[in-house]
C-alpha cells in the first residue's frame, strides 16, 4: 500500500511500528446492517436498531446485574451495529493504522461484534479477538465465516489470550470495566503497545459507563512510553503507549497534545 515503515516482533526492547501513510479504511455502514439482518433472520427487529440505546437500557433493567448482562445481552447486537454504522471509531482506526502497518499482529480486546477488527483483517492485519462468550462473540464468529475470514476469538472467562501482539487496542470499552488499571495491565502483558480511548463523562449517559480517572491513566501512558495522543470528538482521549519508537516529531506533537489533555482532565 505504499507505506514506509518497519515492523519487528515484540521483544524486551522497543519495537518500531510507525509508518508514514495510513491505508484507506473500507468502512461500509450498509454492510453492518445487512449482516445483522441476515444473521438474525426472522427474529430481526429493525425498531431495535433505530432505538439502539433505549432497547439496551431496557434489557439492562430486566437483567439487573451488570456482569450477567455483558454475558447474555442480545440488545448489544443492535447497539454495537448502530454504533459501527455511525463511523465514530473511524478516526481511532485511522490513528491505529499510522502506528502499525498491515501485517502487524493486533489484539481487539473487548471486541463485541468485532466490527473494528473485521475492517483491520480486510486491510491485511493479523487480528485476534477477545471478549466474553456471549451473543456478540457468537455473532462475530458467524461474521468471520460469512466473510471468509479466519481469526481466533478468545473467551476471557476461559483465560487471557497469549502474549506476543504488536498492539492491543480497545475502543469504547474501558469505561465499562470495574477496574480500568487491571484492564490496562492485562493489555500491557499481551502487547508491545496499548491503544485505548478514554471518554469524558457526560450528563445523562448510560449507567454502563463508569467515570474514568483520565488524568492518572494519561500519566501512566507517559511513564510507560508515550507513542501517540489525540483528542477526538471533543471528549475522547485516544492514547497509545508502550515499547514503541515513534519519530521525534510525532513524539513531540503527542507530548504537547497529551499535556493539554491532562490539563483538560484536571479541571473537569
Amino acid at each position: 500500500m505504499g507505506r514506509a515503515g518497519h515492523i519487528l516482533q515484540p521483544t524486551g526492547a522497543a519495537v518500531m511500528l510507525f509508518s508514514v501513510r495510513a491505508p484507506a479504511i473500507p468502512f461500509d455502514a450498509a454492510r453492518e446492517a445487512a449482516e445483522l439482518r441476515r444473521y438474525l433472520g426472522r427474529s430481526y427487529d429493525h425498531a431495535r436498531l433505530e432505538r439502539y440505546e433505549q432497547q439496551l437500557e431496557a434489557e439492562l433493567a430486566e437483567v439487573g446485574d451488570e456482569q450477567a448482562f455483558y454475558r447474555s445481552s442480545e440488545g448489544y447486537l443492535y447497539n454495537l451495529t448502530a454504533f459501527a454504522m455511525s463511523a465514530t471509531k473511524i478516526p481511532y482506526l485511522a490513528d491505529l493504522t499510522r502506528i502499525a502497518r498491515p501485517g502487524a499482529r493486533l489484539l481487539d480486546y473487548g471486541c463485541g461484534i468485532g466490527s473494528d477488527g473485521l475492517l483491520l483483517l480486510e486491510m491485511g492485519y493479523r487480528v485476534e479477538f477477545a471478549d466474553f462468550d456471549n451473543p456478540s462473540a457468537r455473532y462475530l464468529r458467524w461474521r468471520l465465516e460469512h466473510r471468509g475470514l479466519d481469526a481466533p476469538v478468545h473467551d476471557l472467562d476461559a483465560g487471557q489470550p497469549p502474549p506476543g501482539f504488536e498492539v492491543a487496542y480497545a475502543f469504547d470499552v474501558i469505561e465499562h470495566v470495574p477496574d480500568p488499571f487491571a484492564f490496562l495491565e492485562a493489555m500491557e502483558e499481551r502487547a508491545a503497545a496499548v491503544l485505548v480511548n478514554l471518554l469524558e463523562p457526560k450528563p445523562g449517559e448510560t449507567e454502563l459507563h463508569h467515570e474514568l480517572p483520565i488524568r492518572p491513566i494519561l500519566a501512566r501512558a507517559r511513564r510507560r512510553g508515550l507513542v501517540h495522543y489525540r483528542r477526538h470528538h471533543g471528549s475522547s482521549h485516544l492514547v497509545a503507549y508502550g515499547k514503541v519508537r515513534p519519530g521525534a516529531l510525532a513524539r513531540l506533537r503527542s507530548s504537547v497534545a497529551l499535556e493539554a489533555g491532562m490539563r483538560r482532565a484536571a479541571v473537569r
